[in-house]
């Protein structure tokens, strides 16, 4: 067999390999959207999203797909061990990836927005405000999962410690946000302010990316990786109030974020917009730099 003919037979094989890999995401991605259904009985998806025309709930469920993409990437990103070897693990790590997620959400919606039900608020209310929480809520979870999932000589016990350590991170995170915005984010939230939930779902998103690059990488050894992982965090969650501070000054030089978003009668959602990119834009800055 030739040289080229080798290198075909290589490619198309490599091919198949993916298609196969890609037929397997899928499935593990509708096991994902019917665990959601199970655990959430109460909520009739199809009629949130077509009879009621809910995008608060649109929203959410977005940000829940898209936090489960991720979540399936960390668990199949890895070198190969063969085929049949990787789909075990994916099978595996995938199904793990889902109970996270799932539980994640729980954890995230008693502990970060805890004076109300972020539920409630989206399927009676349709609280756009909220929904945009929720999305990034569960984004950052799946970029959590994406990150306890990376690297090699890792394996459960290694994914299960750094996903808990990622729920601390995120419910610290929000403790310090409503520490550092001068208005009450749940009073906000609660009479339907959009650009409110707007900016703090930016800061959310870039409290997960910035836990998952802690997160990913080989691993080495607990002492090397908790060390490497809390040096990061700590970086981050002090780079939430300089960032804000920094939005206010450069990129809406003249008017005051607060009073765009929660000090006027229709708050400013462009400026919440603006506040969101600037977390997120910042958190990828780190992931560069480090």
């Amino acid at each position: 067999m030739t040289s080229g003919n080798s290198f075909q037979l290589l490619i198309l094989t490599e091919l198949g390999y993916g298609l196969i890999y890609l037929v397997a995401s899928f499935i593990l991605f509708y096991i994902g959207k019917l665990f959601y259904q199970l655990v959430n009985r109460r909520i009739q998806v199809d009629t949130e999203l077509v009879k009621k025309d809910n995008v608060a709930f649109a929203i959410s469920m977005v940000g829940y797909y898209l936090g489960l993409i991720m979540a399936i990437g960390g668990a199949l990103a890895g070198p190969s061990r063969g085929l049949l070897q990787d789909l075990i693990d994916f099978g595996i790590y995938g199904v793990l990836a889902i109970i996270l997620m799932n539980l994640a959400i729980f954890i995230n919606c008693r502990l970060i927005l805890y004076r109300f039900s972020s539920e409630d608020e989206i399927i009676r209310d349709q609280n756009a405000g909220a929904g945009a929480i929720q999305f990034a809520s569960y984004v950052a979870t799946g970029l959590i999962i994406l990150g306890a999932l990376s690297g090699e000589d890792g394996g459960l016990i290694t994914a299960l410690v750094f996903w808990a350590l990622g729920q601390v991170v995120m419910v610290l995170a929000g403790q310090i946000y409503r520490w550092m915005i001068p208005y009450d984010i749940h009073a906000e939230i609660e009479r339907d302010n959009v650009a409110a939930g707007v900016g703090f779902a930016g800061a959310l998103l870039a409290i997960g990316n910035i836990t998952r690059i802690a997160c990913s990488g080989d691993f080495i050894s607990w002492d090397e990786n908790l060390i490497k992982f809390g040096y990061i965090i700590i970086f981050g969650l002090i780079l939430l109030p300089v960032t804000r501070l920094l939005t206010d000054k450069v990129l809406i030089p003249g008017e005051k974020l607060t009073d765009e978003i929660a000090h006027q009668e229709k708050p400013n959602l462009g400026a919440a917009f603006v506040e969101a990119f600037s977390y997120i834009g910042a958190s990828f800055l780190i992931g560069w730099a480090i």
